[in-house]
């Protein structure tokens, strides 16, 4: 585990393997912007380095420079605030810092120093210097110095110190509640990069279990089996499991502190891996399909968080996993299955898998009548395509969504509110069903959205629950080059959303 301290007066003239500091532009250079105070000389000779390297103090531009004369540190990251550094930038600054710092040779302590003089800039500091640091590992070779997994923090980062203007009690506090978060979207990253033959519905379970028991968390596992869901009447996720050797599971996570101000109820889609069944998918990029299960990720993660922090609301998490896999025995297009609260749906696209698992969930979470029903998923192309690759959809209704999409700015992940329009519903009637899970082509988005929305309602008079939906097609992998706190693949998003939700409720 990486060692993470506080500290509201670093010493930047001390020893240490990387020191991280920020710099704004300043004419045609840069100036730089220190939340402490750092002798005349080497602040001199920093801002020399930077005008030979060409900084120009942008936002998220990082240079890095041997330790000037007076520094006793090994190498000196300089990493652009822009203008006015808002907590999303000091994150993605924080941890693009990071990210460059594991590349030296010797990064085995690193003391950042950004202006983080409140609390949501220095949680946003902390957070993204250690995710920005984070590495995958656990499929390297011995020989290529893998076979571990990344567990708790950045590897070859023993310790990072964050400067801070808080003081020390509030800032140990800030520093702690990031560190759980970071660590809760380092563990959701880790399953997500974990290989689809290391990572299915029964190992899933059983690496979540091991976590509850690593963290000594007060969090109660229920595993429903595919003979439970049988019973229970999931005709959702047993058909989607159908054509795979390794059956679905439902895993039911509780965490209740004694004195709870509500409940929330919390969906994960949990696609291990996505052919895309019978209708199956092109095999160029399918390795990708191994991010499916990044909803239940981040709803695993985010129950984990609030349980060790000991947030005082009641959260019920529910992990729809399932292998979407195209055998003789896999589920057809026109085939009719009944969900867990009775309704028939007529399957159009096998593909369309995950609307599927999730309505079956929200119906196990309904019944529990909680304040809010909030689902995540990796759900659907057409969400990318309106938003892009960074971006969340949000759908539902108010409050949530205005909560979501607020705990979303503060936890620096980027969402946009989807609507969903009344007129598109007739487009999901079917002359065989009770409704069909799929719509035309156009909208995708907005009619999985509106398909979700028919089982978030209490089961005996169909009253509709608060509820949201987070379509993170998009921003749960990163195929392309690395930016800010984000490394390629995994992404862990949605965790400090949903974290942020639920301390924001407390």
């Amino acid at each position: 585990m990486t060692l993470v301290t506080y500290t509201p007066k670093p010493d930047l003239d001390g020893a240490t393997d990387v020191l991280v500091l920020g710099v704004a532009p300043d004419g045609d250079g840069a100036r730089l912007v220190l939340g402490h105070a750092l002798s005349r000389r080497p602040a001199a000779a920093l801002l020399a380095a930077a005008a030979t390297v060409g900084a120009t103090g942008r936002a998220g531009q990082v240079h890095v420079v041997p330790a000037t004369a007076g520094l006793r540190a090994g190498a000196v990251v300089l990493v652009g605030l822009g203008e006015a550094p808002s907590p999303a930038t000091l994150r993605e600054a924080a941890g693009a810092a990071l990210r460059a710092a594991t590349a030296l040779p010797a990064s085995s302590s690193v003391l950042v120093d950004l202006p983080a003089a409140d609390a949501d800039a220095l949680e946003a500091v902390t957070e993204g210097a250690l995710l920005g640091a984070y590495t995958f590992t656990a499929h390297k070779g011995d020989r290529r110095g893998g076979g571990g997994t990344n567990d708790r923090g950045p590897a070859g980062v023993a310790e990072i110190t964050i400067g801070g203007g808080l003081r020390v009690r509030e800032g140990r506090d800030r520093v702690e509640a990031a560190r759980v978060a970071a660590e809760s979207v380092a563990w959701a990253r880790d399953l997500v990069n974990t290989a689809p033959n290391v990572l299915y519905p029964q190992s899933f379970v059983d690496r979540v279990r091991e976590r509850i028991a690593a963290d000594d968390a007060p969090v109660e596992l229920r595993v429903i089996d595919e003979k439970e869901l049988e019973e229970l009447g999931c005709g959702g996720i047993i058909g989607v499991g159908r054509g795979s050797a390794r059956p679905p599971r439902i895993a039911v996570l509780s965490y209740r502190p004694r004195r709870s101000t509500g409940h929330v109820a919390l969906v994960g889609k949990g696609i291990t891996f996505d052919t895309g069944g019978i209708c199956i998918k092109p095999s160029a990029d399918m390795w990708q399909m191994k991010s499916d299960m990044g909803g239940a990720a981040a709803v695993a993660g985010a129950v984990l968080a609030a349980a060790r922090t000991g947030l005082p609301v009641a959260v019920t998490g529910y992990l729809c996993l399932a292998e979407n896999m195209p055998d003789g025995n896999a589920q057809r297009p026109g085939d009719i299955v009944t969900m867990r609260d009775g309704m028939t749906v007529e399957v159009l696209d096998t593909d369309a898998e995950g609307r599927m698992v999730l309505a079956d969930g929200i119906c196990l979470a309904a019944e529990e009548n909680p304040d809010a029903i909030i689902d995540i998923a990796t759900l659907t192309g057409a969400c990318m395509v309106a938003l892009g690759s960074r971006t969340t959809g949000v759908m539902g209704a108010a409050p949530v969504t205005s909560d979501i999409l607020e705990a979303a700015g503060r936890a620096g992940e980027d969402a946009w509110e989807l609507p969903l329009p009344a007129h598109l519903r007739p487009s999901l009637d079917s002359p065989v069903a009770d409704i069909a899970h799929k719509a035309g082509r156009m909208g995708g988005a907005l009619t999985a959205g509106l398909f979700l929305k028919e089982f978030a309602v209490t089961p005996d008079d169909r009253t509709p629950i608060p509820w949201a939906h987070l379509d993170i097609a998009g921003p749960s992998f990163n195929a392309d080059a690395p930016w800010g706190h984000v490394g390629k693949g995994g992404t862990g998003a949605g965790v400090t959303t949903l974290v942020r939700y639920l301390r924001e409720r407390a």
